[in-house]
């Protein structure tokens, strides 16, 4: 039995044990991706394979003079990396596609993805990529991804992403779909490469989202102000015959910047009410809205951010206007009036003056900092480190919290205002008034969907509708 123990001993020693490690070698290899170019757009883009799990070859013409390239990523000719690579990303520009050609016979059956943009339309007669697949006939050419910046890819900036694609190859396309999709990319499907020039023009579009805010605060800006110049400044020289054109630099636009901020606050907010009803209405959600709901859904981060900027210059005005010539003049005037005819003036605390004044101040600052705090969050750094219930709270639950502040910011303002006849100039009222009743709608709104009572009053509605 001794014996027996020793031979059981000896063979389960650790150093008898016959182990056999997971090499590499038995896992599959990742896919080679090949890049023609060692640029920013090019080392950008080769770090982001990379960092997926690609492996990423570079061609170039002097591989061994080049500028350096992403850490794990191998240096060839043209030719070589071609030969390694199955998919290629072409990043040069378009004047330097010839030397494509004497790589013929390399290209044979690959997927050639041109990331190439012009400086403006209709620089060449034909597109980049259209003009890349008569060159290398026997590759499948995909024109993609020139959307994309360098800044882009290198800050990671990428996820849910719009790109486009296009190309004659099917095969070529969902290769580059599933490489995009795996980098974070969402990828829309153009259809052949005859869309090339047009995925070309993208780039060239000067911010085509932020388009419609724009002229929506550029019209209301250009309402309001003429309207508060009729009331305020024209009125003034009519009825009174005072000259107070001063206040239209300043006072004016310190008028205009508050009014048009909470209007277009509550225009970002206003299309969600909207959707919720008519989705009620319709007993389903997944019937798709109108087209100028969805345009007008799809741009209302930048209508926030364009109100955000307004209600900054809006606080900035506001700070200015104690330094401005003008009071400080009224302000010396009435001090020099009282010392010359040896007046003084009782001095009487109105409590309730001083509740509203204190309440109005808070009120501005809260909705100000709450209006930052919106706007830090829609920024894609900030808002992609946020789970999806976390952004949401934040741009839904606080941004209506935001919208009822800066209500309640302008109610306080004319609270002792809104009877008062001489408010009415020219029988129109103050520009504060108009700008509330849009906010006010969008409140009203928010809370009867709340109540279950209108969902069922929905309901009847279409149920008549639809026995008519």
């Amino acid at each position: 039995s001794q014996s027996v123990n020793m031979v059981v001993e000896r063979e389960t020693k650790p150093e008898s044990v016959a182990l056999r490690s997971v090499s590499a070698a038995g896992a599959p290899q990742p896919e080679v991706m090949g890049i023609f170019g060692t640029g920013d757009l090019g080392r950008s883009l080769g770090l982001r394979l990379l960092q997926s799990g690609y492996r990423v070859v570079y061609g170039s013409r002097r591989p061994h003079s080049c500028g350096p390239v992403p850490q794990g990523a191998q240096l060839a000719t043209h030719a070589e990396a071609a030969k390694k690579a199955s998919l290629i990303f072409v990043c040069v520009h378009r004047e330097h596609y010839e030397f494509l050609k004497t790589l013929t016979p390399h290209l044979q059956g690959k997927v050639l993805v041109d990331l190439s943009n012009n400086l403006k339309k209709g620089m060449y007669p034909d597109a980049n990529a259209a003009y890349l697949q008569e060159l290398v006939p026997g590759a499948d050419v995909v024109k993609g991804l020139n959307t994309l910046s360098a800044w882009a890819l290198q800050n990671g900036l990428l996820a849910g992403k719009q790109v486009y694609l296009c190309g004659n190859s099917t095969d070529a396309k969902r290769a580059v779909s599933e490489m995009a999709t795996k980098l974070g990319l969402t990828v829309l499907d153009r259809g052949s490469l005859s869309a090339a020039r047009e995925l070309e023009d993208f780039p060239l579009r000067l911010f085509p989202e932020w388009r419609l805010p724009l002229l929506v605060a550029a019209g209301l800006m250009g309402f309001f102000y003429f309207y508060l110049l009729i009331r305020d400044v024209i009125y003034a020289y009519v009825e009174k015959g005072q000259d107070i054109s001063y206040r239209i630099m300043i006072s004016l636009a310190n008028k205009v910047f508050p009014i048009v901020s909470l209007v277009m606050l509550s225009l970002c907010y206003l299309p969600g009410c909207i959707a919720a009803f008519l989705q009620l209405y319709r007993g389903t959600k997944y019937k798709r809205f109108p087209n100028w709901l969805d345009r007008w859904m799809l741009c209302r981060k930048q209508m926030g951010l364009v109100a955000l900027g307004l209600a900054l210059l809006h606080a900035i005005y506001t700070f200015v206007i104690p330094i401005r010539y003008a009071v400080r003049h009224k302000l010396i005037s009435r001090v020099v009036d009282e010392m010359k005819n040896n007046k003084t003036t009782p001095f009487y605390f109105d409590q309730t003056e001083a509740w509203g004044t204190d309440s109005f101040y808070v009120l501005g600052i809260l909705g100000f900092f709450l209006y930052l705090l919106l706007g830090l969050t829609s920024l894609p750094s900030v808002g992609g480190s946020l789970s999806w219930r976390e952004f949401s709270f934040v741009q839904s639950k606080l941004g209506h919290l935001t919208l009822s502040i800066c209500t309640a910011h302008g109610y306080i303002y004319g609270w002792n205002k809104f009877l008062s006849t001489s408010t009415f100039k020219w029988y129109t009222p103050p520009g504060y008034m108009l700008c509330l009743i849009v906010p006010s709608v969008v409140l009203v709104l928010k809370i009867m969907l709340l109540l279950p009572c209108v969902d069922r009053a929905l309901t009847r509605i279409r149920q008549g509708w639809e026995r008519n």
